[in-house]
């Protein structure tokens, strides 16, 4: 969208309440907060658009006058011969969904502080950021080399989940830093957070229509997705792309048309939330999954088990080309049934419940998390983006006394970085992870990264520790061969040292291997350099190729799998949702670290609780935020989120170098679908249905009351 540009304060036109205008600089932020309060600022009301479907219509008042329209992107995709496939089906259903615009809402909101240093010509900077590229994007907007930007990754993010891209207000400060040379710090407030910061998320509506036959089975689908960008693209655009690689769900539907559409609105603009697309996507197919359940007489559990792929069909490959790496779901649906008691044990628990007179239901929502991150949706949906790699780099020095460093190049916001490359180093090499100090670089000394993005740090960032890991191991295997004088074939690593396969106590130590890399010479293999320190770049597994004519293309290499299995009941009259039942069935390949990934699983549930049931950012008629602070922002709390009983099941990955896959947006992305369909079974006597997310409790209570 090269007409429309984003500035760091508003210039000529303000386009959503609460686009920041000015900047008050002041030794304390009370006091630059009394100094804003007297500045007078006079605005021409200007016609505006909120409605995504009014905004994608041509006559709608344009959020960028340049540009010539509020459509950011309008793509249309056929994989398969969907409209044969619709006209030979027994049966087909359309229904219209919408996800509801919500956050990460992160305890810390964002922060930076910069400082120009003149005389170096650089600008250091320590941000709590979570995105790719930041200070390539920094240089560029300030008109600065790339190695004039010095960003810190050692600053703990305070929990992220995509939100926190903090472009502009890096920009902004740093800015003002080389103007009054002086360092300036930032940290939003929450309203600034909310109605200003990179806080909100998808704001989606779904046109869903299936074409199944008699037996349940799922012929073809198409999908129209119609999303709410706010007043500025950023990335919003390409979170319509990530669903592409996952577009069918774990379901074999042999042909798919998608129709993919961004426009703008006065609204505050969308950023990266968690999963990038993928759980609006998953929640969509999910009810349609159910609608077409009870339109056949079917319960969820049978209609999900006739049309999962195989275990004995992977790796599969779904029409718009993405290959699925492996999966077993029908045995990890088995897995979930028999820790939740079955199938029908559940409905008796619902069934007594409804016999005391409460409303009760049973959810079951299944879904794909794609991980392993990659640019493929880019070039997808902008023909002019050729990126094919989204690498990222481990280095490793060992120092002269046998210690490791693990050097990495990326900021954290709580994912185990440091103990997942540890793990992974100390693994391969055979020593306590303890030995392995991992340190993060600058940008300006960091090798290639793109960021905890996508799910991908396990396989990423495991595979080019592991891989930098194998580098120090070949070399330190020669230097024994060489030493010991035998075979280099005939020579293997084990317990921390190299040994002879053929003649027992023919070994060298950790310590005496790195002793000759640092001070022996004499002893080094000819050709072998002294020293000890390698850097490995990993490169996205399947990754590398454009897409084709038709739009076919491998996104994600890695493919997790979840099943949610939810009870709920209400009050009849207060309705409000109240899970009394959590099992969720996990697999997400090998395990590296067991306590990371399931910390990440219950905070995505807890995310999806919110998603589903309470977190909503909404305007008045005016364009007016009304969610400002958390008194209007509901959030889930202890009370709310309910112990979650996971079921593991592993399933490796052929692709990655312990055959784990991502998980960092797991839970997430199944939770908001199975508790929609619980909230539907609920209602289901009453005849009524909801379609749309959250599913606040007086929206709920209305619709009940509404059918008597």
């Amino acid at each position: 969208a090269p007409a429309v540009k984003r500035w760091p304060l508003a210039v000529d036109q303000v386009r959503y309440a609460g686009e920041w205008v000015v900047a008050v600089i002041a030794e304390t932020r009370a006091l630059a907060e009394d100094a804003a309060e007297q500045i007078d600022i006079t605005y021409e009301p200007l016609d505006f658009v909120t409605d995504p479907e009014e905004a994608f219509k041509g006559d709608s008042p344009p959020v960028h006058g340049d540009h010539g329209s509020n459509v950011m992107l309008h793509r249309n995709f056929t994989w398969g011969d969907v409209e044969e496939d619709f006209a030979n089906a027994d049966h087909t259903l359309s229904c219209r969904v919408r996800w509801g615009r919500s956050s990460t809402v992160p305890l810390e909101t964002f922060g930076v502080i910069a400082r120009w240093d003149a005389g170096k010509s650089v600008m250091e900077i320590w941000a709590s950021i979570q995105m790719p590229k930041y200070a390539d994007q920094i240089a560029r907007a300030l008109r600065l080399p790339a190695s004039s930007i010095c960003v810190h990754y050692d600053v703990d993010v305070g929990g992220s989940y995509g939100v926190k891209r903090g472009l502009k207000q890096t920009v902004l400060v740093a800015e003002l830093s080389r103007r009054l040379g002086q360092p300036i710090s930032f940290i939003e407030d929450r309203l600034q957070n909310m109605s200003g910061g990179d806080a909100h998320g998808p704001d989606r509506i779904f046109d869903l229509s299936l074409a199944f036959q008699n037996n349940g089975r799922i012929d073809s689908i198409k999908i129209r997705a119609l999303d709410n960008l706010g007043a500025y693209s950023g990335r919003g655009p390409f979170q319509l792309g990530k669903p592409v690689g996952a577009i069918v769900g774990p379901y074999k539907i042999g042909s798919a048309a998608y129709e993919a559409i961004s426009v703008t609105t006065n609204m505050t603009p969308q950023e990266a939330v968690r999963g990038f697309g993928q759980g609006p996507t998953n929640y969509a197919i999910e009810h349609g999954m159910d609608r077409v359940a009870e339109k056949l007489g079917l319960d969820p559990l049978e209609i999900r088990r006739i049309n999962f792929i195989a275990e004995s069909e992977f790796p599969y490959l779904i029409p718009s080309g993405t290959t699925y790496d492996s999966g077993n779901y029908h045995g990890m649906l088995e897995k979930l049934m028999t820790a939740a008691g079955g199938w029908e044990n559940m409905l008796a628990k619902r069934d007594q419940l409804r016999a005391e007179g409460l409303l009760a239901g049973v959810g079951l929502a299944t879904c794909l998390e794609p991980s392993g991150g990659n640019s493929s949706f880019e070039p997808l949906l902008n023909p002019k983006n050729d990126t094919t790699t989204w690498m990222e780099a481990c280095q490793l020095q060992v120092d002269a006394l046998g210690g490791i460093i693990a050097t990495i190049s990326t900021t954290s916001s709580g994912q185990g970085h440091e103990s997942l490359t540890a793990i992974v180093v100390g693994e391969v090499l055979e020593l306590d992870p303890q030995k392995v100090r991992v340190a993060r670089a600058t940008s300006t000394t960091a090798h290639a990264s793109n960021s905890p993005v996508g799910s991908r740090m396990a396989i990423m960032l495991g595979g080019a520790a592991k891989n930098a890991a194998l580098k120090i191991r070949d070399k330190l295997i020669e230097i024994a061969a060489h030493n010991l004088k035998i075979d280099r074939g005939e020579t293997r690593w084990r317990d921390g040292g190299a040994e002879s396969t053929r003649e027992p106590g023919k070994r060298m130590e950790w310590d005496e291997l790195v002793h000759i890399c640092h001070r022996n010479a004499h002893r080094l293999p000819p050709g072998v350099e002294p020293g000890l320190s390698v850097v490995h770049t990993e490169q996205v597994p399947t990754g590398g190729a454009l897409p084709d004519e038709k739009g076919r293309v491998q996104m994600y290499p890695c493919h997790s799998f979840e099943a949610h299995l939810v009870l709920i009941k209400m009050d009849p009259y207060i309705c409000r949702p109240e899970i009394i039942d959590y099992y969720l069935g996990h697999d997400c390949g090998v395990v590296i670290n067991p306590d990371v990934v399931r910390g990440m699983t219950l905070g995505g549930v807890a995310h999806g609780i919110g998603a589903a049931l309470m977190e909503c950012f909404e305007v008045d008629d005016n364009g007016q935020l009304q969610t400002v602070t958390f008194a209007d922002y509901p959030m889930p709390s202890a009370h709310e989120v309910p112990t979650v009983n996971i079921v593991k099941q592993i399933t490796p990955s052929p692709l990655t170098s312990f055959g784990q896959k991502g998980s960092g947006e797991s839970g997430y992305l199944g939770s908001a679908a199975a508790l929609s369909n619980a909230v539907n079974d609920a209602l289901r006597p009453l005849n009524v249905l909801i379609e749309q997310l959250p599913m606040r409790m007086s929206h709920i209570s209305d619709i009940v009351a509404g059918s008597r």
